[in-house]
């Protein structure tokens, strides 16, 4: 199975310009390809992976890929469906720049004869005068070319600034540029980036030689089985970024994966085999309860975005819960896996009864029922059964000085801070 048959049994081509075209170069040489992201916020979200993922296979198989983070293009704005963009300041787009290259450098190889270039339109666009702009490269591209692109014709009604309207042309620029410097003969990007695509490719085909060869393909839109957008949660987008989605947060994410998903996501987002991916999926069909494919699916998401030593963290944290073994976690391990549960603030030298502590903590809504959940044997502190109803929380039972966590029932967890 050759690169592009894999691509098409994990489902990740949505659209090519030329497929027997780009197959036959392929074939016969190594080429030059590129991915790029504006620089809107300060961290990518899992539903910026799969374009460049996609680019990262073609570089495992031999090519090389430049990844681009477009500080001009980011500027200006790629056109929304229904308004405009609120311009970000030259200061946010420059400090995002540098957070996103930080994230996009950690998932290339940057060494050997295909090692990944990284660039930023910003560095040949800047300099650019509004002449050369218009008479290099807005003579090549008609209105009537622009207004068929679905990106502009869906904003004629509702209106589009010219600073809008002339960003095709800008990412276009871009392709072109990468063409003639880098040999850059494919583009890929998500579903709604074939339009600034084939503006690359015309501006290639008009200002190179006729005979030029570039191609374009784009990655489909990534739904979860409701049809609502894929990497976003109740509590908001599953960030790259460890400040914003921890890697326990971001493993947990994976491994919750629903079992008509998982197959497709580990062919979208890994680089397992096909033989690999099939074994999971038998799995999945015949013993569904082991989770062997959801928990292969967040290893390798979580080692690829955060590495060895953050994914061996998350497996200790998530290990700890399930078992209720809380006492060889760390401060910071509570911290990160108890980031979302209730919890308590304590004074550092108050001495707690347990059962005083139930009732002020709002663990239990009353004496009473403390008294019969302790008695019960329903609560544990640091994952230890305590039926003593004279039980005092000492500095044993603080992690480090600076957290109980309480378990009541098996399930519902509080955190005592101090």
């Amino acid at each position: 199975m050759d690169l592009l048959q894999d691509l098409q049994w994990r489902g990740v081509i949505y659209q090519q310009t030329d497929e027997e075209g780009l197959r036959e170069v392929l074939e016969k040489e190594k080429i030059s390809l590129y991915c790029g992201t504006d620089p809107s916020g300060d961290s990518l979200h899992i539903g910026h992976l799969l374009p460049f993922l996609t680019l990262k296979r073609f570089q495992n198989a031999g090519h090389r890929p430049i990844v681009l983070v477009g500080g001009a293009t980011g500027l200006i704005g790629d056109p929304k469906a229904t308004e405009e963009r609120v311009l970000q300041t030259v200061e946010t787009v420059e400090k995002n720049v540098e957070a996103l290259t930080a994230q996009l450098k950690a998932i290339f190889d940057f060494e050997g004869e295909n090692g990944a270039i990284m660039v930023n339109n910003y560095d040949w666009t800047a300099s650019m005068n509004i002449i050369t702009f218009l008479r290099d490269y807005g003579k090549h591209i008609g209105i009537n070319y622009m207004l068929a692109k679905d990106t502009i014709a869906s904003r004629l009604e509702t209106g589009i600034s010219f600073t809008e309207f002339t960003y095709t042309i800008m990412q276009g620029m871009d392709f072109k540029l990468l063409y003639e410097k880098y040999g850059c003969k494919l583009q890929i990007g998500g579903s709604d980036q074939w339009g600034n695509i084939t503006t690359g490719l015309e501006l290639i085909r008009k200002m190179t030689s006729e005979d030029s060869k570039a191609f374009g393909m784009t990655i489909p839109l990534v739904t979860k089985a409701d049809g609502t957008k894929f990497g976003k949660t109740e509590g908001g987008a599953i960030w790259l970024d460890p400040k914003k989605t921890s890697p326990y947060e971001f493993y947990q994410f994976w491994i919750n994966t629903a079992d008509t998903e998982v197959v497709k996501f580990l062919k979208y987002f890994t680089f397992l085999s096909k033989e690999e991916i099939e074994a999971l999926e038998q799995s999945v069909q015949e013993e569904p309860h082991l989770r062997k494919a959801q928990k292969a699916l967040a290893e390798e998401m979580t080692r690829l975005i955060h590495g060895e030593d953050a994914l061996a963290q998350a497996i200790k944290i998530t290990e700890a819960l399930f078992s209720g073994d809380i006492k060889n976690l760390t401060a910071a391990e509570i911290k990160e896996g108890f980031k979302d549960v209730p919890s308590y603030e304590a004074g550092a030298d108050e001495d707690l009864g347990l059962v005083e502590l139930l009732v002020n903590s709002k663990i239990s809504p009353s004496k009473r029922q403390a008294r019969e959940d302790v008695s019960n044997g329903a609560i544990y502190v640091n994952g230890e059964r305590v039926t003593d109803l004279e039980y005092v929380l000492s500095d044993a039972d603080r992690i480090e000085g600076q957290f109980t966590v309480i378990r009541r029932g098996k399930k519902k967890y509080f955190l005592i801070k101090y």
